[in-house]
């Protein structure tokens, strides 16, 4: 009960600062992305490019077509998926919530993916719920990005006012 209380209180204290976006994004701030960029690589392995800058750029991609994704769901939507990232942006939420003990720009792949494991399978509901917006929103946010298509075949969007070749 009482790390429950720490963790509503630093999280509504979090929450009440308000931090704006990070710079150049439209409504993460700088500890969601920085939590999103963790997520990443992880909830997308094997999908991502491999060479270095070309896997850095796609990261970067990943996280503004994230945060473009967030700023357009409804007000009610954003504030929970807010409330999620301060939960886990605090480190007595990341470490008791999602059991990472190292900052999210040092987690590991294997601290990463053991946090992502549990939530999934989780016999509460509200953290399956979390890790389904968490990959979802971040698949989606990849393979919107026209980088991603020729790895998977699609040749994109049809054209429209064109005839069919």
């Amino acid at each position: 009960i009482a790390s429950g209380a720490v963790l509503a209180g630093a999280g509504w204290l979090y929450l009440r600062r308000g931090p704006g976006p990070a710079k150049g994004l439209q409504w993460l701030d700088a500890r969601g992305r920085t939590i999103v960029a963790a997520l990443a690589p992880v909830v997308l392995e094997g999908a991502l490019p491999g060479p270095q800058a070309a896997r850095a750029q796609a990261l970067g991609e990943v996280v503004a077509a994230f945060d473009r994704a967030v700023a357009g769901l409804s007000p009610a939507v954003q504030e929970e998926i807010r409330q999620l990232l301060a939960l886990l942006g605090i480190a007595a939420g990341r470490f008791i919530v999602a059991g990472v003990r190292s900052a999210w720009h040092e987690a590991t792949p294997e601290e990463v993916a053991a946090f992502l494991r549990r939530w999934r399978s989780s016999r509460f509901g509200l953290l399956r719920a979390g890790y389904q917006a968490l990959t979802q929103l971040l698949v989606a946010a990849w393979y919107g990005n026209a980088a991603s298509w020729e790895q998977i075949g699609y040749p994109g969007p049809p054209a429209l006012g064109r005839e069919p070749a």
